[in-house]
């Protein structure tokens, strides 16, 4: 298909009617198959006071992960950074360094992790929102933190893999300067992707963790057996997007509930808008859209997100995905 790395971003999508325990444990055995069909990372999201996701602590969700598994890269897609102390985050990482040694991805990003004014307001303990250089010295703050100098032992016995998330020119901008790899939110802003890629790709400065640009883009894919079940499958995101654009405490809907509704001329615009350049379909469906997306912008490295309502037909989207390319390897997963 690809010839690239696939990786898997997962957010812990809570069902109707079920636990936030429930979709941890879901989200870790999604991570145990992401391994057995070969994906070369899982990463988690940090997201607060939504009723449709139980990742909120990535640091301790990817705990779990590191303990369920034995080869696949476990990390963060991504700690929202200004809602965090940088010396914390560099020790929680550090720790998960010292867990799961060569196995540890730190991405941070810029954004709160909600919609929610009041929310945002909280986690940074009553603070508006930060600028671009407070942002930009909290980033290289936890860079410099990890070094064999330090007194803390977590800080100096090895560094996560660390990434800059971003889904703008600007956040694409900051990744070159600081010669850090980059992870883009294609899934979340398709059109800004090729502008924010040529931006990165133009202004990198080599660094003493990576002398030339290196690029994820994450993009959802949902695969079935034919078009028409993966169009099924992707209808509750459809009609879950939608919802989050008037409010942030949208709950993801059933597929039954999915098929039952009728879209408006205005949801239906948005929905093929938003699936345009993602993937969903059949294997041979998916597998030509994904080719068409690495051939328009380049990357090194695929991340999939899979925003399937059930957790057997996420990990079936896996499978078959895995089906299509090279990353098929031996499992080790307990």
């Amino acid at each position: 298909m690809t010839g690239l790395p696939l990786s898997v971003l997962d957010l812990a999508p809570v069902q109707e009617g079920t636990r936030a325990a429930e979709a941890l444990s879901a989200t870790i055995a999604l991570a145990c198959r992401a391994e057995r069909f070969g994906y070369h990372r899982f990463w988690v999201a940090e997201h607060h006071n939504s009723p449709a996701t139980a990742g909120s602590a990535p640091a301790v969700l990817i705990a779990a992960l590191a303990a369920a598994t034995s080869r696949i890269r476990v990390g963060s897609g991504g700690v929202m950074l200004p809602n965090h102390v940088p010396l914390v985050v560099a020790e929680q990482f550090g720790t998960l360094v010292a867990l799961a040694p060569d196995r540890v991805d730190l991405g941070v990003g810029r954004g709160p992790g909600t919609a929610d004014e009041t929310t945002a307001r909280a986690l940074r303990r009553g603070a508006g929102p930060v600028s671009a250089e407070e942002y930009a010295h909290d980033v290289t703050t936890v860079l410099g933190l990890f070094t064999e100098d330090s007194p803390a032992p977590v800080l100096r016995d090895g560094v996560p893999e660390i990434w800059l998330l971003s889904s703008s020119e600007s956040g694409a901008g900051l990744a070159a300067g600081l010669g850090l790899p980059l992870s883009f939110a294609h899934h979340l802003r398709p059109a800004a992707t090729g502008a924010a890629l040529a931006r990165y790709r133009e202004r990198f400065r080599p660094s003493a963790r990576l002398d030339r640009p290196r690029v994820m883009v994450s993009v959802e894919v949902v695969c079935a057996e034919t078009d028409e079940r993966a169009d099924q499958l992707m209808r509750p995101a459809d009609l879950f997007e939608y919802e989050l654009t008037t409010r942030w405490a949208a709950t993801l809907p059933t597929p039954q509930q999915a098929r039952a509704h009728r879209l408006t001329e205005h949801e239906r615009v948005f929905v093929q808008e938003r699936r345009r350049w993602q993937a969903v379909g059949s294997p041979e469906t998916v597998a030509r859209q994904l080719a068409r997306l690495t051939e328009a912008v380049r990357p090194d490295e695929l991340m999939l997100t899979m925003p399937v309502y059930d957790p057997e037909d996420r990990a079936r989207s896996l499978e078959l995905v895995a089906g299509l390319s090279d990353v098929g390897t031996a499992s080790r997963c307990r």
